[in-house]
């Protein structure tokens, strides 16, 4: 099998990396995981269809002078911050691979019938038009203004009660693991035709479908940024890295895109890491375990979050510290070879347990010590 881990794609917000780490555990972890499988490095993946976005561009002082793809860019660069963007590139969910791919999709899921264009009644803003939702007034999050109005336009649908199930226990890379049953039945009591269309200025344009005006949800437009850096690298079988809480949020909307061709896209569900604690230097100075600071923040604690879904709690912080810096004092020089096959068997299983084996560790970090030994610095996140 073709396992290659990739990030959920993280949203293009107002913060860089240095600022919020917590933003890249995806990242790291994927990273992490391809390095041990002996993978080569494989692009970032940002989401920047975001109403929020739009708001910022159309607000910006110079937005007759920038575009918003170039804004978009722009702030992506900055994310990295003082360092350089990752050498393996960034890949966002308006990129023009990604916009090829929906659209080939998108008409092959009509074709068969998955995906309908429909007409529905919908509420507009009665100021700027921007669709506000499909059911109960609300306020225009685009422009500001409270008043909507009723009409009629036409969406496209994913009719999820004629397609079976839209998550289940094989959606999830993550051998060994319990069911995350409090997702399946998220997933279960989403709406049962889900509208997969919204009012954007910037993304996958659903306009060649005669929908003006609306682009492909964000929602779905990830999964659709996975299978396309998948596609480059020829991965059969990507996984994407991605919280809970995401998971809860996206998996309907993508079931329909989970599957093209050969290809199939999994889940691997990680928790989030309490880094204002783990910042805190007094945390190595009491333990002694300065040496081990930077692979304890930009390596284990993601690795360890793909175990501890529900997040890696403040309080197990200095015992996982120590755990670390007693396996790392005592790693080989050089892997073993039936070691690290293992290792590498379970990595691509999903298997995460061995992140509390001090002898896998060990193989672990033998093994990425060499690979960066071999393959000198990298550009990317900061640690």
């Amino acid at each position: 099998m073709s396992i290659v881990y990739f990030n959920g794609p993280v949203q293009n917000g107002e913060f860089s990396l240095a600022e919020r780490p917590g933003k890249a555990v995806g990242i790291r972890l994927a990273e992490a995981l391809n390095r041990l499988l002996g993978l080569p490095p494989v692009p970032h993946l940002w989401n920047t269809v975001t109403l929020a976005g739009d708001v910022r561009h159309r607000d910006a002082a110079d937005r007759d002078e920038v575009g918003r793809q170039q804004r978009e860019t722009r702030a992506l660069k900055a994310k990295y911050a003082p360092g350089p963007v990752p050498a393996s590139g960034l890949l966002t969910d308006a990129a023009p691979a990604v916009v090829s791919l929906a659209m080939e999709m998108i008409r092959a899921l009509l074709a068969d019938g998955t995906l309908a264009v429909r007409e529905s009644a919908v509420r507009l803003c009665a100021c700027c038009g921007h669709m506000t939702g499909t059911g109960a007034a609300d306020g225009c999050r685009s422009c500001g203004n409270g008043v909507t109005r009723r009409a009629r336009r036409a969406l496209l649908v994913f009719d999820r009660a004629e397609y079976g199930p839209v998550l289940d226990r094989v959606d999830f890379h993550a051998a060994g693991a319990r069911t995350p049953a409090h997702l399946l039945s998220i997933a279960h009591n989403a709406p049962r035709p889900l509208v997969l269309s919204r009012t954007r200025d910037h993304g996958v344009c659903l306009a060649p479908l005669g929908l003006e005006g609306l682009v492909l949800d964000p929602r779905a437009g990830l999964h659709m940024t996975v299978l396309a850096a998948a596609a480059e690298r020829g991965a059969a079988h990507p996984v994407m890295t991605v919280t809970e809480k995401a998971a809860a949020n996206v998996a309907a909307y993508g079931a329909p895109f989970r599957r093209y061709g050969t290809t199939r896209l999994r889940y691997a569900l990680h928790g989030r890491v309490p880094y204002d604690a783990a910042a805190d230097s007094r945390l190595y100075e009491v333990h002694r375990a300065e040496v081990v600071r930077e692979l304890f923040t930009g390596w284990y604690l993601p690795l360890r979050a793909a175990r501890e879904r529900s997040g890696v709690s403040v309080a197990r912080l200095p015992g996982l510290l120590k755990f670390l810096r007693r396996v790392h004092l005592a790693r080989p020089a050089t892997a073993r070879g039936d070691d690290l096959a293992e290792l590498r068997h379970r990595v691509a299983a999903g298997d995460m347990s061995w992140v509390m084996d001090a002898r896998a560790l060990a193989c672990a970090l033998a093994e990425r010590e060499n690979v960066t030994g071999r393959a000198g610095p990298q550009g990317g996140t900061p640690a």
